[in-house]
């Protein structure tokens, strides 16, 4: 990329929105990659299949979903455990791990996150695929009971995401282009703001990030007021 050697430093976007440019290697984004991949295949021929999924509405989304610790069934409108007597698979212990550690980093750049450094918990994972071409509408992650934040990693071709306001869709936005290996956390006054992707910029992503083409996000989420770690 033409500009890959400028510095991109981390930056507080909005009140309670972090963005951490390069947080994770590449080295790391190809190994969640490869581990978030093997769970797709083990799933594959399941309800826990990685889909692209039907709306309440009946539209279809441009992006395939994966779903670990808690599956977002969307014709419910709500989060379960199983579906048709398949349980969710658990989250990795590898974003277990990876995400207090995103949680303090992202809290020393966005103070306003500070509060959940220390009792977050990682119960549900989204991995959400971004084929060439595709996007998300502006939208609200208001359905779990938590008021804690939601991480975000970016890994493949850049993306240009758009941070709003918690009123309705429209103006005034934050838009920052999200890199490989980029980190955004967002909560506090945020937590529920719209926000979405505006567009996948095609063939943009970094050698060895474990991807050929497109983008993965994987947002970690706490989904209960007063959690408690699975198998625990």
């Amino acid at each position: 990329m033409l500009f890959d050697s400028l510095p991109r430093p981390s930056e507080r976007i909005a009140p309670g929105v972090a963005h951490l440019p390069g947080w994770l290697g590449v080295d790391k984004q190809a190994k969640l990659v490869r581990e978030v991949r093997e769970i797709a295949r083990t799933y594959a021929d399941t309800p826990m299949a990685m889909l692209r999924p039907t709306l309440k509405s009946g539209g279809q989304m441009s992006v395939y979903q994966l779903h670990l610790g808690r599956y977002w069934h969307y014709p419910s409108y709500r989060y379960v455990d199983k579906i048709a007597g398949t349980t969710v698979p658990p989250v990795p212990e590898s974003l277990v791990a990876l995400a207090p550690v995103a949680l303090r980093a992202a809290a020393e750049v966005a103070e306003e996150l500070a509060p959940w450094v220390e009792t977050f918990v990682p119960e549900m994972v989204l991995v959400n695929y971004y084929p060439p071409g595709s996007g998300m509408g502006m939208h609200v992650d208001e359905f779990e009971e938590s008021r804690a934040p939601v991480i975000s990693l970016s890994i493949g071709d850049e993306a240009l995401f758009r941070m709003g306001h918690t009123e309705s869709r429209t103006q005034p936005w934050d838009d920052v282009t999200l890199c490989s290996g980029d980190l955004v956390v967002f909560g506090g006054p945020k937590r529920f703001a719209y926000h979405g992707v505006v567009r996948v910029n095609d063939a943009t992503l970094p050698d060895g990030c474990g991807l050929a083409e497109g983008r993965i996000n994987i947002t970690i989420r706490q989904v209960s007021a007063a959690p408690k770690l699975q198998g625990r």
